[in-house]
């Protein structure tokens, strides 16, 4: 890619044109899954306040001349620009790009983009087949609409957060993003679900996702509990509401997930550590008895954790195999350097003149058309002179009295 010329996109989604007027994670995640499926995105940033996390740890290069691997990682693949949506050419020059693209993607707090006259109802009178993405918080309707929103306001609400840590503990914080990333993925499904509706009618129409329904999604059994049964969800720890054995046990050099808890698998566990004789105990010989909570705690765990008790976790892999589900609680090293992962293709490296940046690919593992996930990050502005001839037919010198307007 260079500032003269798009990049040639291949994938999927190719030929789809995007606008990424978003910051952070959930925005700009949505918008590089896209990209990675072949879309052409543009990411637009205000000239003098960009995107934050372009400052976030960790950094690679030296001086001026250093980058962001977090900011990389969500924003591969994409041409940047600048435009100042506070400037009256900066609002008409996002016009003028809304009605050449198919999908525009922001995540400003819902309001925002209408007061400075480019919200969805503007736009859509542009261009009627444009799908307009909305990611916030709390989402484009209802009382708590205007509320700021973090990842951390999504758990809390959503009811994740009061879900997650120990019994005889204060709730715990999920160890990552998962209100933004949440929201990530509910967009980008709303996006091409509205594209494909788009490509048939012709009509575009609004995708509002907010971070609260969005981890309020991923909830498992804790509403029907309630609404059913009128039980409301508490922290487990490790173990599962229903299911045991089924969780996290120690072994000699950390800790395995375990999930041996139908009678089949049950049955193999106890012939492959060495307690064949358990699978008829009269107390523990069935999946009901092994539900229990009593005879969990006092016969099942204690056997469970004998077994792995004396052996480290590759030990214990290779006996489980293929049949027994039992693998190793890894850290983020031992991921990065696993095989499997190698061999999937989800820890790729992104070249960069100022040095290489390891970083996940994609989970979407398409048999013919296939993502692309090596693409570098813009530096902000790179792509303007190219962007802004090739879609509006700006020439440098227009482009240069825009920019001494503070338009771009």
């Amino acid at each position: 890619m260079t500032a003269s010329a798009p990049q040639a996109r291949r994938g999927p989604l190719a030929g789809l044109l995007v606008l990424d007027i978003t910051r952070v994670v959930a925005g700009p995640y949505c918008a590089m899954i896209l990209a990675d499926l072949g879309a052409r995105v543009i990411k637009i940033e205000h000239p003098e306040d960009p995107d934050y996390v372009r400052e976030f740890p960790p950094l690679v290069g030296q001086g001026d001349a250093r980058f962001s691997a977090f900011f990389a990682q969500y924003n591969r693949h994409k041409e940047g620009i600048t435009l100042n949506l506070k400037h009256e050419a900066g609002r008409a020059l996002l016009k003028q790009l809304a009605t050449r693209a198919d999908v525009l993607v922001e995540n400003f707090r819902p309001g925002t983009m209408a007061r400075f006259g480019v919200g969805y109802e503007v736009l859509r009178e542009l261009n009627p087949r444009l799908v307009y993405a909305a990611i916030s918080g709390f989402g484009q309707t209802g009382p708590n609409a205007r509320k700021p929103g973090f990842d951390n306001s999504g758990q809390a609400t959503g009811g994740l957060w009061s879900m997650n840590g120990f019994a005889d503990r204060p709730p715990v914080r999920v160890g990552t993003i998962i209100g933004d990333v949440s929201a990530t993925l509910f967009a980008t499904i709303g996006v091409l679900a509205a594209v494909r509706e788009a490509e048939r009618s012709g009509q575009g129409q609004l995708v509002d996702v907010s971070q609260q329904d969005s981890v309020l999604a991923l909830t498992e059994n804790a509403v029907v509990k309630y609404t059913v049964d009128g039980e409301i969800a508490a922290p487990l720890g490790n173990d599962h509401p229903f299911v045991r054995p089924y969780g996290q046990f120690p072994c000699r050099d950390g800790h395995v997930f375990f999930g041996g808890y139908n009678d089949k698998l049950w049955a193999l566990s106890c012939r492959t550590f060495g307690t064949p004789e358990l699978i008829d105990d009269p107390e523990i010989d069935t999946m009901a008895k092994r539900f229990d909570p009593q005879v969990y705690a006092h016969r099942v765990k204690p056997v469970v954790e004998g077994w792995f008790r004396d052996r480290d976790k590759a030990e214990l892999e290779a006996m489980a195999g293929d049949d027994i589900p039992l693998c190793a609680v890894k850290n983020i090293r031992e991921v990065v350097e696993d095989p499997h992962i190698a061999a999937r293709d989800m820890v790729v490296n992104v070249e960069y003149p100022e040095g290489r940046v390891g970083m996940f690919g994609t989970p979407i593992k398409l048999s013919r058309t296939q993502a692309e996930v090596r693409g570098r990050a813009p530096r902000l502005g790179e792509h303007n002179a190219g962007v802004y001839a090739d879609l509006l037919g700006i020439d440098a010198e227009e482009l240069q009295r825009l920019k001494s307007l503070g338009a771009v």
